[in-house]
């Protein structure tokens, strides 16, 4: 028999931004609304190497989640997760591009032009469901 494999992020299926908590090391949430795609059970975001989120994810990956509006705003279940971050020249952060690149077209595209335009380094977050 089988195992059943089900897909945690299916309840964001449809929605345009997730609310992404991270964590300071006082344990404090820090809620923020960002664009993310998914892809084979995983989700990826693009942000900047130099964010608030990055730092804390370095020393702490786990993540919450949940769908939201533009603002944050949650109107879905709390998913748990963890996440791992990947330059945008590595293969995952490539992949990671594709993955938004497809999602958002070109609202996609001039984001990442503005951030070249600003000399900017952008990262890939990718998140797994934590388990």
């Amino acid at each position: 028999m089988s195992a059943v494999v089900t897909n945690t992020f299916a309840s964001l299926e449809g929605e345009q931004y997730i609310r992404l908590t991270t964590f300071r090391k006082s344990g404090k949430a820090v809620p923020t609304p960002v664009w993310f795609a998914e892809s084979g059970g995983k989700l990826y975001v693009l942000t900047l190497a130099t964010s608030g989120k990055v730092k804390r994810l370095r020393h702490t990956p786990q993540v919450e989640l949940a769908a939201s509006d533009a603002r944050g705003n949650p109107h879905g279940e709390t998913i748990l997760a963890q996440a791992t971050i990947h330059s945008a020249d590595s293969e995952m952060g490539k992949f990671a591009n594709r993955t938004l690149t497809r999602k958002y077209g070109l609202m996609k595209r001039l984001f990442s032009l503005a951030q070249r335009m600003r000399g900017t380094t952008p990262v890939y977050l990718e998140i797994s469901p934590r388990g």
